[in-house]
């Protein structure tokens, strides 16, 4: 018995509707679908283009920078300044007599030689907090305005260091010292900030330091003013110039 196919009936033209074929099944080619892909991969490309040449800008500046550093430093090789204590004289330094015998009462006054080794460059400082030491104790500070330190040149430098009803340990050995009569050693710390000019151009302001050490004099009781023994005082200083931070 012959098997029977029903096949659609379209209602409005009344011809029979088929099954669609494998041709008819294919998506459709989108055009412009493809072309915003490649549109999205020719930008990704430009950008990893602009990126790579950037860094290479970058790195091309970075080495020119550093290598007009080196021949400027190795044309002028500035050498930090040096600094001596020429004369300390101490008009006081006792302990007070009355409720407290730990009170401390100091003053100095001091003159500081400065000295710029160098032909082409001057220092700019800043103005110099000044503290005394002695045996891990502060017994004095001060300061010293500010100065400017010209080519092979050297500045004479004074001030006046001050320390009233310094508190100090019943154990300390400043305390023993003046009441012994011992030798006194002291120190002087120099903290201020100093750039650097050789002609239109002159660094960032930096940090330094200078520690003389080797300070000593005999306690006097109160009575008159004490030279104090120089004669081995040694002066560190401690500049962290940053030769590649020039500003014109």
């Amino acid at each position: 018995m012959a098997e029977k196919i029903h096949l659609n009936t379209d209602h409005t033209t009344g011809n029979p509707k088929f099954p669609p074929t494998k041709s008819q099944l294919r998506p459709l080619y989108h055009p412009q679908a493809l072309r915003t892909h490649r549109n999205r991969n020719h930008n990704r490309s430009r950008c990893c283009s602009c990126c790579l040449w950037l860094t290479f800008l970058l790195i091309l500046i970075l080495t020119i920078a550093a290598a007009a550093c080196g021949v400027f430093y190795v044309m002028y090789s500035p050498h930090p300044p040096s600094f001596t204590v020429s004369s300390i004289k101490v008009s006081r330094f006792d302990i007070t007599s009355g409720t407290s015998d730990n009170e401390i009462n100091t003053r100095f006054n001091f003159t500081l030689t400065a000295r710029n080794p160098n032909d082409d460059v001057t220092f700019l400082f800043d103005s110099v907090s000044v503290k005394a030491v002695s045996k891990e104790v502060e017994i004095g500070d001060g300061r010293m305005p500010a100065f400017v330190l010209d080519e092979k040149n050297v500045t004479w430098l004074r001030a006046v260091v001050v320390g009233n009803g310094r508190v100090v340990d019943d154990d300390s050995e400043v305390k023993l010292d003046l009441k012994k009569k011992r030798l006194v050693m002291v120190s002087v710390e120099f903290d201020t900030k100093v750039k650097l000019k050789i002609g239109r151009m002159e660094t960032k302001k930096v940090k330094i330091r200078v520690v003389c050490k080797g300070i000593r004099f005999a306690p006097h009781g109160g009575k008159g003013v004490v030279a104090a023994d120089t004669s081995d005082v040694k002066c560190d200083v401690d500049v962290r110039t940053k030769i590649s931070r020039w500003t014109i």
